[in-house]
């Protein structure tokens, strides 16, 4: 499942003029997919919390030393916490038919509540081919998602866990790598949280 990915420019002035080339600007947004049948439910998808080290708008990589670095001259387009809080908005807007889906929980009363935790979210290395040569990396993604009802009783609890090899060790095929576990790590997240708030409906 194939998302798009952009790459701006970052520009701004300064008093003083640098030769260092100025940082490539990714941003991710998932694809979209049919929706299946309305859900009549409000929910609010809430701030994830974010492994430290990773919560930036540093692109990671972990070594096989366990060493977590970030690429040179690249960014996200934000912290990756709010990066992954859009991502999932745009996620569940075109994947699920669902009543309203909005940041945090002041827009509409009485609404569920979707956390996400992100545990991993970067490149990683596994092994040295020689001096100064390394394999393509496999982009790991990993979220933890719960979702509450409207009495703050815990729905369901469920985890997307998605490793994808990167075509090559080039900046543009690690970013189309992350583009597809990202996409396919929220599309689990989605399916996941669709189905418990069906489940609970039925209960009702």
């Amino acid at each position: 499942m194939m998302i798009s990915w952009l790459a701006l420019t970052a520009c701004g002035g300064s008093l003083f003029q640098s030769k260092a080339p100025p940082p490539a600007v990714y941003l991710l947004s998932v694809s979209a997919a049919p929706s299946g049948a309305e859900i009549p439910v409000d929910l609010a998808v809430l701030k994830p919390r974010v492994q430290t080290g990773l919560d930036t708008d540093l692109i990671a990589t972990l070594y096989p030393d366990r060493r977590l670095d970030y690429f040179a001259g690249a960014r996200w387009s934000g912290r990756l916490g709010g990066m992954v809080q859009d991502l999932a908005l745009q996620a569940f807007r075109t994947r699920a038919n669902l009543r309203n889906v909005h940041a945090g929980v002041s827009a509409f009363g009485g609404c569920c509540r979707l956390e996400i935790d992100v545990a991993d979210f970067q490149a990683e290395y596994s092994a040295n081919l020689g001096p100064g040569d390394m394999a393509a990396p496999t982009i790991h993604v990993r979220l933890w998602g719960q979702v509450g009802g409207t009495d703050r009783r815990v729905l369901g609890r469920f985890e997307a866990d998605v490793r994808q090899p990167a075509s090559g060790n080039r900046l543009a095929a690690i970013i189309a790598a992350y583009n597809v576990a990202a996409d396919t790590a929220m599309a689990k997240i989605v399916e996941d949280t669709a189905a418990a708030l069906n489940a609970s409906l039925e209960r009702r």
